[in-house]
């Protein structure tokens, strides 16, 4: 009980993930021209790891 072994989660990680998504929002809702754009917004704020790696990674392949 109470054993954290192979547990590598820390309330760090966690905080700085939100910091990220909140920051995606405003720069998603800014860009944002339309109600559907808004919606999409909050979708991409959420899922804004997922292009942030496949852009770097694009970047990455020249």
């Amino acid at each position: 009980m109470g054993d954290n072994t192979g547990s590598s989660y820390t309330g760090a990680s966690g905080a700085l993930y939100g910091i990220g998504m909140f920051g995606a929002w405003v720069w998603f809702w800014q860009q944002a021209d339309g109600f559907w754009w808004y919606v999409l917004a909050i979708l991409e704020g959420i899922a804004w790891p997922a292009f942030l790696v496949y852009y770097g990674l694009e970047g990455l392949a020249g």
